[in-house]
């Protein structure tokens, strides 16, 4: 059967200019030719540009279109080059989606939007890089902190949602504090000094039954409290300052939104209530 521009252009669902377009450009050559010396198209041609309107469709370019009508790539291969480029492009949308939602939320200055847009894009190698940049500077370059550095390791999904977004941009900011850096290494410095690492797990057992039932700190109970810790006051004193911080509780809670994990559990009551028992 034969078929003018017209005729084509209606039985395909394309316009009559985008049928001469991929007619001029070699993609669907006519067939013949009437008497008047008007183009005609057969049933071959109406199949290539069945395929042509499905590709188009789909965001496949010309140059790669011509490849699949001349026989030179499959349908298939083709299929699986876009959907990869696809994933790509939609990972990109999800995170741009999330850091726009992220700005309006926080009614972000156009400092910190930049700012989000440029952490939030950031590819997994240089967010790890980042970030252990900071654990070596705070932690050190310890093989017996190892553990302690992976629990502190935010892995942001590959499809973060909005409050991961902002969690990890506000995360990263904290990473370049370098007061809190300091913080870290000093409470490195007392583990070595010979406190217990486990001392924050001992006060919030130690110390939440004390709160819950409404003991004084500066009652003779609290006394014996502080007395069954094992350590000076003074020292005890000094390893609140630092582990009291909020800088530090606040990077914990991030960590577990960027990861996915439960809301840690506030110590800020407990060691409030210790640094009064040993004031």
């Amino acid at each position: 059967m034969w078929y003018s521009i017209g005729e084509l252009a209606s039985r395909t669902g394309l316009t009559v200019k985008a049928v001469r377009f991929y007619s001029d450009r070699g993609l669907v050559p006519p067939s013949g030719r009437n008497a008047a010396g008007h183009r005609q198209y057969d049933d071959t041609a109406r199949t290539r540009l069945d395929l042509i309107r499905t590709l188009r469709e789909l965001g496949v370019g010309l140059a790669t279109i011509r490849q699949v009508v001349d026989g030179e790539a499959t349908v298939a291969d083709v299929a699986a080059r876009h959907a990869e480029a696809l994933e790509l492009q939609i990972r990109v949308l999800r995170v741009r989606h999330a850091v726009l939602t992220a700005v309006a939320k926080r009614g972000s200055t156009p400092e910190e939007a930049t700012l989000m847009h440029e952490l939030a894009r950031l590819s997994e190698v240089e967010r790890r890089r980042l970030v252990g940049d900071f654990l070596t500077d705070a932690l050190g370059d310890r093989p017996d902190l190892e553990g302690v550095a992976r629990t502190l390791t935010p892995e942001l999904p590959e499809e973060p949602s909005p409050e991961q977004v902002e969690a990890w941009v506000e995360l990263a900011g904290l990473t370049q504090d370098k007061e809190f850096r300091a913080i870290l290494r000093r409470l490195v410095e007392q583990h070595e000094g010979g406190l217990r690492r486990g001392l924050a797990a001992e006060v919030r057992d130690a110390v939440t039954p004390a709160l819950e039932a409404g003991v004084a700190p500066e009652s003779p109970e609290a006394r014996a409290i502080v007395d069954g810790l094992g350590r000076d006051p003074g020292q005890v004193r000094e390893w609140l300052a630092l582990v009291g911080d909020p800088r530090r509780e606040r990077y914990l809670r991030l960590l577990a939104v960027v990861n996915g994990w439960a809301a840690p559990e506030s110590l800020a009551p407990a060691f409030g209530w210790l640094a009064a028992a040993t004031a």
